[in-house]
């Protein structure tokens, strides 16, 4: 199933625009992949990520996972930079991870 069937960009009450679930997502399921050229430095839509042995790594995001917004209770998170459902996520919720890491 492609990102697009299974999530979609809306207006957020958290902040702007945010990723919906257009299906329901089981905990543990495989969401989508961060996508979009090698970042250098911050900047909107940079998701940054810890390798093992401390290096980190970026990314620009260019697909609808950009949309993700944060939140200390979270629903999703990233394993390096794949997003999996860390609860169940019904059709309509918000997907939110802690941008802050581990819940």
């Amino acid at each position: 199933m492609r990102l697009r069937d299974r999530v979609y960009r809306a207006p957020s009450p958290i902040h702007g625009s945010g990723l919906f679930a257009k299906v329901p997502i089981a905990k543990g399921s495989f969401i989508g992949t961060y996508e979009g050229p090698q970042a250098r430095r911050d900047g909107t839509y940079v998701l940054w990520v810890y390798e093992e042995g401390g290096e980190t790594v970026a990314r620009s995001g260019r697909n609808l996972l950009r949309y993700l917004n944060h939140a200390e209770q979270c629903n999703a998170e990233f394993d390096g930079f794949d997003l999996y459902a860390i609860h169940p996520i019904a059709a309509g919720d918000e997907i939110t991870f802690n941008y802050n890491g581990a819940d």
